[in-house]
């Protein structure tokens, strides 16, 4: 897609012409009232997560008076999916046989596990309207361009996210080919998210 800058967030890390602070000070002027949990995030997690290997964020920039901005960001990180039988999950029989494809059987744990790439975070920047620079089927493109491009070295035809259940948020991911299969409690530590449960879908790509 092009018309954005895609910036890997260990650019910044990596820069030794930028400061910690003047990173922080940068993720901190973005802003999400609709969503805190992405917000939180960027602010205080992002950048550990990279340094740890555990995720990798990738800020969006769009050209604005001349300048380029933060109009959003995704997150991407490796994800195990454990299944003990595939009737358990709510999809028909011709997705879990795509699932099934890519998936293998843990005989000690009698489940089938499957390596599936996560879109951990995914939202539009707030701050001084640069949201309207970019639509949300735009950020979520861009984000699946780039599993695409690591699904092409190594392999994968399944991308997995989990969201709130929330009508507006299962409206807009069903329309961009993910099909809800099942739903899962929140861990204790997960405090920035309304409810007690995240919906789960998946995409074949």
């Amino acid at each position: 897609m092009t018309g954005y800058l895609v910036l890997n967030l260990s650019q910044l890390i990596g820069d030794e012409a930028i400061s910690d602070d003047e990173i922080k000070e940068y993720l901190n002027a973005y802003s999400c009232p609709m969503n805190k949990d992405i917000e939180v995030f960027l602010h205080q997690k992002a950048v550990e997560f990279q340094k740890q290997g555990i995720s990798r964020t990738y800020l969006v920039l769009a050209s604005y008076k001349k300048e380029y901005v933060l109009c959003g960001y995704f997150t991407l990180a490796n994800k195990v999916l454990c299944v003990d039988k595939w009737e358990n999950l709510d999809l028909s029989k011709n997705w879990r046989k795509r699932m099934n494809k890519f998936a293998s059987f843990d005989r000690k744990a009698q489940r089938y596990t499957l390596p599936i790439p996560l879109i951990g975070q995914l939202g539009k920047n707030y701050t001084n309207g640069y949201n309207a620079l970019i639509s949300g089927d735009e950020l979520l493109m861009l984000a699946l361009e780039k599993i695409g491009v690591i699904q092409d070295l190594i392999g994968g035809k399944v991308v997995f996210v989990e969201c709130e259940p929330k009508d507006r948020l299962i409206e807009f991911y069903s329309r961009n080919g993910f099909v809800r299969f099942a739903d899962r409690h929140l861990d204790r530590d997960e405090t920035d998210i309304d409810g007690e449960i995240l919906a789960q879908m998946i995409r074949y790509m």
